[in-house]
């Protein structure tokens, strides 16, 4: 009775296995729809040995051959199970049902196949399933989410999948055939799981289009379009100063599993597997970045009302303004160490809009995104530059878009004047420390060998300067993070040079 119990209760637990996980219970196999072919076979490779064969003994050794397990890579990639089972009918009528994540099941391992090959490098995807994954990014770096059918998320997984991210996760979205179903659905919990960073088309000088191809536009093909060449689908949204979310609404994965279809909208085979393998590249250069960013600082005077010590503002703008919050920190830790000059810890947002500006005799601004300012915005700027105000400014990681936009804006702010470098000469570079050359970043040198003196640039109203400004990255560096592509000062520099424009702006 008691094994009979057993097999009735084993029989009972894969009936609710199979209701949790397939939602539908069916009395026949299911048959999957599929994209491209299935993963491909695990090699078994076998090894040499001695057997017996049976009696009579004794008997001459023959040789025999078992399975030899091959040494695992490492796993970079989970794709993620979701959705319910979807019902459909074929050609010839048969009606069928197939989980939607699974239409291209050998995507992610041909990707990663391919990718292994051009960059020598031996990794391994995965499946998750999201009530068993521990969203430990030391696990599995990388979440991989594809399919047609829209889908939903818990309020629970939404709270896990944004502290995976936090923590130095990445996730990688792909509307399969350019599902729009897929790719509203995939926006909409962007949406909730990170409502204050929008998901964002990337900008053309984004790591992630240059860290190992360099890619300005891609082959497409969609349906009753035909064929075109444009610039890449990829979006994203930041966390600090790395893409953690990539999504494609144009297809990738059937590109990444080798094959292509008629209908729906894509990218060509050859041009999805190079958005795919700097997709790879760019998530394993900066993963120590992630980990290094999800640790936020806590700095005791942060709540504390503002005192008669030196107080950091830093503007908002309609870009990525916050993209290193702790950075300002690590600059005022430095200030203290190095000077006398007495500092609050604590950082206060300035909202230009308002009157809180005048409040700060040095604001701080930077981003990697494109921005614009109102006209309100505007007004008020010229207004405080033009009353002693300083601004100090950098392109975080020294990115073109933001480089571009603040040039723009400013002109608007201060117009006839315009951004010129500050000689070798100037006061600015010696008022605490004598900066005489300075250090870049491998990234910034590999596109321009020649850099040994700083790049700043400014804005002198007065006799004084008024607005400060580097194309390279300065305040992204304070906090020491390494970053693999930034275009920026090595820490130490970008932390004497931000010293120095501290004190200047307050004893000029």
């Amino acid at each position: 009775m008691r094994r009979s119990g057993k097999r009735v209760f084993g029989l009972l637990l894969s009936v609710v296995l199979a209701i949790v996980f397939t939602g539908v219970l069916e009395p026949r196999t299911a048959v999957a729809k599929s994209c491209g072919p299935p993963p491909q076979a695990k090699p078994q490779r076998r090894k040499g040995g001695e057997s017996f064969p049976p009696l009579p003994l004794p008997a001459t050794p023959l040789r025999r051959s078992e399975k030899k397990r091959p040494p695992a890579p490492p796993t970079l990639v989970g794709k993620v199970e979701y959705g319910e089972r979807v019902w459909a009918v074929d050609d010839t009528g048969r009606r069928y049902s197939y989980l939607d994540w699974t239409t291209d099941p050998g995507d992610m391992e041909m990707l990663l196949k391919w990718v292994g090959a051009q960059l020598r490098i031996r990794y391994k995807p995965t499946t998750v399933n999201l009530a068993q994954f521990s969203f430990n990014p030391a696990e599995t770096p990388i979440l991989y989410l594809t399919g047609h059918e829209g889908f939903t998320f818990s309020d629970e997984y939404r709270r896990r999948i944004r502290l995976f991210l936090q923590d130095g996760g990445y996730l990688i979205g792909d509307a399969c055939c350019g599902s729009e179903d897929f790719a509203k659905s995939f926006m909409k919990e962007m949406a909730a799981i990170f409502p204050d960073k929008p998901l964002l088309p990337l900008e053309l000088d984004d790591p992630i289009y240059n860290c190992f191809y360099r890619i300005t536009d891609v082959n497409y093909q969609e349906e009753g379009k035909g064929q075109f060449r444009a610039a890449p689908p990829l979006m994203g949204i930041n966390i600090g100063c790395r893409t953690a979310v990539i999504f494609s609404p144009y297809d990738l994965s059937c590109g990444w599993a080798g094959h292509t279809h008629e209908a729906g909208k894509r990218v060509s085979i050859a041009d999805a597997r190079r958005l795919g393998a700097n997709i790879v590249t760019y998530c394993l250069a900066n993963y120590e970045l992630g980990r290094f960013l999800s640790t936020q600082k806590v700095y005791y005077q942060e709540k504390e009302p503002t005192r008669d010590e030196f107080v950091f503002g830093q503007i908002i703008h309609n870009g990525d303004w916050d993209p290193s919050p702790s950075a300002p920190m690590e600059l005022m830790k430095f200030a203290a160490e190095t000077t006398s000059m007495a500092v609050q810890f604590k950082r206060v947002p300035v909202d230009l809009r308002k009157l809180d500006a005048f409040e700060y005799p040095i604001l701080y601004m930077t981003g990697h995104r494109d921005f614009s300012f109102s006209e309100a915005e505007v007004r008020n700027l010229r207004a405080y530059l033009m009353s002693g105000g300083v601004l100090l400014a950098d392109a975080c990681c020294g990115r073109e878009a933001f480089d571009s936009a603040f040039r723009r804006e400013m002109a608007r702010v201060l117009p006839g004047k315009r951004l010129e470098p500050i000689p070798p000469e100037h006061p600015l570079y010696s008022t605490h420390f004598v900066v005489k050359q300075a250090h870049y970043t491998p990234y910034a040198l590999a596109q321009n060998p020649n850099l040994v003196q700083p790049q700043l640039e400014g804005i002198t109203i007065n006799g004084v300067l008024a607005v400060i400004y580097s194309r390279y990255g300065l305040g992204s560096m304070w906090d020491g993070g390494k970053r693999p592509y930034a275009k920026a000062y090595s820490t130490r520099d970008a932390l004497r040079i931000g010293l120095n424009v501290l004190v200047y702006a307050l004893t000029h």
